[in-house]
């Protein structure tokens, strides 16, 4: 199957830091390639993939110190993938809804991922404009402000097996906190739990533009605290140290949460996560296996020790049993094929299932 994937322009594909979609992007493409389809990637020309890369931007524009106005960049890529659209069995875009207008003509050659939040009133008119464009959500929670929007599967994140080492009996003494400095990500409950249980938290994250006020007068006077230690922001290769080696990660949050990828990658480093009940959590974390889903602070603090003490490989083994990044590109591949069967049985079309011992068709008009 020769499928495009058209990844976002604001970080490299994998992002050098903190970049949840892209990174996602990048381990999809792969695996893709992985089993043997023909892939292309729109992305940034500072990307680094398995498959056919078209650079789109020349580095991640986040990066790029004379971008004011990403908007023109995505203008450009799209012409750029439109043009080159009949290449392609199926375009699969990453970057919310810019590509509407331009790609509902060809709607059942596409697939549309939401990475972001949906509970937004400004978003609804779109999905009812454009009703016709196939859309993937990466929890089920994440459809509930939309729930009549053209959803056609619900797909979980997935990561490499082989990119975290799981550490069965972590020396750091603490628990982590990674991801955005934001109020919605609730650092400030992170450092509460660890204060009043006496354990020492090390927070990696990144703070936006956006971000830096509440940073600086709600988060910064709690950093003077005993045993609380801002690292900042941390690469990917960093990331299987500082997880692995933490007791237990903190996932406080407090806001629809689409996925979560944090929660995943510690798993894979066999570390359980303590997590409040927002969002994709529920669909996530396998209480008493991988974690606890907690309500309020009370139950956070009581339950933290019992998340400290969950069998460390049995949470690696269900990572690998559920959020795998071949499990994640077997699921859109199925989709993909159903949405192209569907496609020839509407244009009254002869369609055979490149799969083995397995024929559909129709017939021809």
């Amino acid at each position: 199957m020769k499928i495009a994937q058209i990844a976002p322009l604001m970080e490299s594909v994998p992002p050098r830091l903190y970049g949840g979609t892209e990174r996602i992007v990048s381990y999809l493409t792969d695996a893709l390639v992985q089993l043997g389809h023909e892939v292309t990637l729109f992305a940034s020309a500072d990307s680094v993939t398995a498959a056919k890369l078209v650079g789109c931007a020349s580095m991640a524009l986040r990066l790029d110190g004379n971008v004011r106005d990403p908007i023109p960049y995505y203008m450009l890529m799209l012409d750029r993938v439109r043009k080159l659209a009949e290449e392609f069995d199926i375009l699969h875009f990453h970057i919310d809804q810019f590509h509407f207008p331009l790609f509902a003509q060809m709607a059942d050659r596409t697939v549309t991922t939401l990475h972001g939040r949906q509970d937004l009133p400004d978003l609804k008119p779109l999905y009812i404009g454009f009703s016709e464009m196939p859309l993937v959500s990466i929890s089920n929670d994440q459809r509930r402000p939309i729930a009549k929007a053209n959803f056609v599967a619900t797909v979980h994140h997935g990561i490499p097996t082989n990119l975290h080492t799981p550490i069965c009996n972590p020396r750091g003494g603490y628990v982590a906190f990674l991801g955005r400095i934001s109020p919605e990500k609730r650092p400030d409950r992170a450092i509460r739990i660890a204060r009043t249980l006496g354990i020492p938290l090390k927070i990696a994250a990144k703070v936006d533009k956006v971000d830096e006020a509440y940073f600086r007068e709600e988060i910064v006077p709690l950093l003077s605290d005993p045993g609380i230690e801002f690292i900042g922001e941390i690469n990917e290769r960093s990331k299987t140290e500082f997880l692995g080696e933490a007791r237990a990660l903190l996932f406080p949050i407090d806001w629809p949460e689409p996925f979560g990828l944090v929660m995943i990658e510690a798993m894979a480093c066999g570390t359980p996560v303590l997590a409040f009940r927002h969002g994709s959590v529920p669909e996530i974390i396998d209480q008493g296996v991988t974690g606890a889903i907690v309500n309020t602070m009370d139950e956070a603090v009581m339950m933290l020790p019992r998340v400290i003490a969950l069998d460390r490989r049995a949470v690696r083994r269900r990572f690998e049993e559920r959020f795998s990044a071949v499990r994640m590109a077997t699921d859109y591949v199925a989709l993909y094929r159903s949405l192209l069967e569907r496609r020839s049985i509407l244009e009254g079309e002869t369609t055979v299932s490149s799969q083995p011992g397995r024929v559909a068709w129709t017939e021809a008009s």
